[in-house]
């Protein structure tokens, strides 16, 4: 008998050793999302960002003057 309550303990420390590392992960992967989600940039980055890279684009010839224009009244009309 004393070797089943030896196992039992056993167990249970194992379960809740177990059950407190899983609120933990859950604990702590919802801080992560949230700090992940700080900021009101979107996934491209700022308006201005983008008008950066924009007009890097055209220098660097990857994109006529028109195409330019174009994406830059895009951009500026969406804001």
């Amino acid at each position: 008998m004393t070797l089943r309550k030896t196992g039992n303990n056993i167990m249970k420390k194992l379960l809740g050793s177990i059950s407190l590392s899983i609120v933990a992960m859950l604990l702590l992967n919802g801080c992560v999302v949230a700090m992940g989600n700080k900021g009101g940039e979107n996934k491209n980055g700022t308006l201005g960002q983008q008008l950066i890279d924009l007009k890097k684009a055209k220098e660097n010839g990857a994109m006529t003057d028109a195409e330019y224009e174009a994406q830059k009244a895009k951009l500026l009309g969406n804001k």
